[in-house]
């Protein structure tokens, strides 16, 4: 009865659209991996630019050689995997342009690269780039995903994270 009554106020975190275009739900991406929630939930945007942005504060803890994903770590723990397209691992880098490095702390809104994205549509199997909280079973979070269909990068909201 009285376990909220000291609560801290709830703490929400805000996930921007990484990149411009249209949001599709994560169980539509057609690759298993991602459609049924094996790395955890999210959402996917279909590019319509080529800019890749910093969807909130966050520290770069993962970037691959193959230059096809980015991983994020936030101050209060929450971890988010931007997979670039869909079999771009096999790309070895090319179409991608990465202007930050492990290590790198970034802001919300900063260009994190740029991608090739006709390039990708045409030597990949889809150009749908799936954004993922891959520990938000760990977290203590509850994860909405938005309603939105169109997504401008560094306005709109795709992943609101709430405490439980």
């Amino acid at each position: 009865m009285f376990k909220n009554l000291f609560k801290k106020g709830s703490s929400k975190t805000e996930i921007y659209a990484p990149v411009s275009g249209g949001i599709v739900p994560l169980e539509e991406v057609p690759d298993p991996v991602f459609s049924q929630k094996m790395m955890g939930d999210g959402i996917a945007i279909k590019p319509s630019e080529s800019n890749i942005y910093a969807p909130l504060d966050a520290e770069v803890v993962q970037l691959p050689d193959t230059k096809h994903a980015i991983g994020l770590r936030t101050d209060n723990g929450i971890e988010i995997l931007i997979h670039i397209g869909l079999e771009t691992v096999s790309l070895e880098g090319k179409g991608f342009t990465v202007h930050v490095n492990t290590g790198d702390k970034v802001s919300q809104g900063q260009q994190l690269m740029e991608c090739d994205f006709d390039y990708i549509r045409n030597n990949a199997s889809s150009d749908v780039t799936p954004i993922v909280i891959t520990n938000g079973q760990e977290t203590g979070k509850t994860f909405t995903m938005t309603d939105e269909k169109e997504g401008k990068a560094g306005e709109t909201v795709v992943i609101t994270a709430s405490d439980k």
